[in-house]
């Protein structure tokens, strides 16, 4: 049996180990649902069939940062005419990747598992799959099984994999997906990305630091889900750097020739050649093999949630009751880290209350509803120049029958902006609510915008009126007199 103490969970099938929750999954989202309910005083059992801490702490957030983090500080250095004279020579590949093991943890969870058994957490190796009502039983490596109970809730934080586009022949080559472009121990002279998103935008603008000739096949512009200026810009910088974009165009076939290169045929006929290609094409939910039959729900989709995060039906009703939860990408909210987390925390509060008969209806308006999911999403694109973005854009915003207006501003003409970088470049907008004069979006790209992001995500959720926002005085000289610029500007236009 593969079970960390404390508590136990070495029973035979047919012989359940009972918990308060019980929850598949144990990235981001699942252990904070899991500290979340033992701070409440519940106890909790976290079921992992890989390494403890998911996606973003191995194969995503943090080492595919560190793989960017190197050339950002250098090129920060030579946009300065002093500092840029300080720094020669070329990035030393070995060491960013050395350095990215360590975010990495070397791909070893001792760590985590320690902070789990500090908290009173048990940790159950193996797959688990949903049995029966508030049922998951748990198939460890060596074929044994462990039968979990829960009293209150089962959450699933199982989260996603990369999804392979079905261009013909494309598996037979053998693709990198985020995964191998994170764990990469050789960078390649050629890269191919499919896919122009936030991984396909950040992993172009590592490799081609990292010394690859990088081409880029995106069926869209370059970052979709942003305003489009924002694109644009990050567009212009990674032609600059070297790479070749391929945007609204699409590969037809693929093909790994003796020598073990890789063509892309084009829809236009021409062929792309590279050593690798990664795909980058979207997500899809880790459902397959969650014994979701057993509750009428089909494998292999995305879990319907309510406000309260319970899985619902087809009609909209919790599952079997409502005992069953979905936190994190698996349930399509907001495919996002920090999302998820959000939604873990108030889930586990909220179950913790639950239990304690404090707060029947989890979907009540307040601290237990995830409201930031549809209001203020966040997101910090890590390419150069960096996009920082919170709520809706403008496109978004009038789909939604606000009656929008908005307000641009040029960041390279904002006197923090310059002395931060010599021909800094860079956008901001800020996306009004015409009718009630509160913002409900916000996207800057330049330079280190990401230090922006937190004041437009306050704005925005507190639905601040732009009258007050005037009295949000910023420092001089800092890049935030973007907002005094912003008001004005907006002050201007009506």
């Amino acid at each position: 049996m593969t079970a960390t103490t404390p508590g136990s969970a070495t029973g035979a099938a047919g012989a359940p180990e009972t918990y308060d929750v019980v929850i598949i999954g144990a990235g981001p989202a699942g252990e904070n649902v899991a500290d979340r309910v033992v701070q409440g005083g519940l106890t909790a059992a976290i079921v992992e069939r890989e390494l403890v801490g998911g996606e973003c702490s191995y194969w995503a957030c943090m080492p595919t940062k560190a793989l960017l983090r190197d050339a950002a500080a250098v090129r920060a250095a030579r946009a300065l005419p002093a500092a840029g004279r300080a720094v020669s020579g070329e990035l030393d590949v070995d060491a960013v990747l050395r350095r990215r093991d360590r975010f990495a943890s070397d791909w070893n969870d001792a760590g985590q598992v320690g902070w789990l058994e500090g908290v009173g957490i048990t940790l159950v190796r193996g797959n688990g799959r949903i049995t029966g009502s508030r049922s998951v039983t748990v198939t460890h490596a060596d074929g044994t099984t462990t039968v979990l109970a829960a009293r209150q809730a089962v959450v699933i934080a199982t989260g996603t994999s990369a999804q392979v586009p079905p261009i013909p022949g494309l598996a037979e080559v053998k693709p990198w997906t985020s995964r191998d472009a994170a764990a990469v121990r050789t960078v390649p002279e050629r890269l191919a990305i499919i896919g122009g998103g936030v991984v396909g935008s950040e992993m172009a603008t590592a490799f081609s630091a990292l010394g690859s000739r990088v081409t880029v096949i995106s069926r869209t512009r370059m970052l979709p889900g942003v305003e489009t200026f924002a694109g644009e810009h990050v567009a212009t910088a990674l032609e600059a750097a070297g790479v070749t974009l391929h945007l609204e165009a699409e590969a037809t076939a693929a093909r790994r020739d003796a020598e073990g290169a890789v063509h892309l045929t084009m829809g236009d006929g021409g062929v792309v050649t590279a050593d690798e290609v990664l795909v980058a094409t979207g997500r899809t939910p880790n459902t397959k093999d969650l014994g979701l039959d057993h509750l009428g729900l089909a494998a292999g989709g995305w879990l319907a949630v309510d406000e309260s995060l319970a899985v619902v039906d087809e009609a909209g009703m919790p599952v079997d009751g409502g005992w069953l939860y979905a936190a994190g990408d698996v349930n399509a909210r907001v495919l996002l880290t920090h999302h998820g987390k959000y939604q873990a925390r108030a889930l586990g509060d909220a179950i913790a209350a639950r239990a304690r008969g404090d707060r029947p209806d989890l979907s009540a308006w307040g601290r237990h509803a995830v409201t930031a999911d549809e209001r203020a999403v966040t997101q910090v694109v890590f390419t150069d120049p960096e996009v920082a973005a919170v709520g809706l854009s403008a496109e978004t915003a009038a789909a939604a029958g606000i009656e929008v207006r908005v307000a641009d501003y040029d960041l390279g003409a904002v006197a923090g902006a310059s002395l931060h970088a010599d021909s800094y470049r860079g956008q901001a907008r800020m996306v009004i609510d015409a009718e009630r004069n509160v913002l409900v979006g916000f996207t800057a790209v330049g330079p280190d915008v990401a230090a922006l992001l937190h004041a437009a995500t306050i704005a925005v959720t507190a639905e601040i009126p732009l009258e007050r926002l005037w009295h949000a005085v910023p420092a001089y000289p800092t890049i935030s007199e973007i907002w005094l610029r912003l008001l004005e500007t907006d002050g201007r236009d009506h």
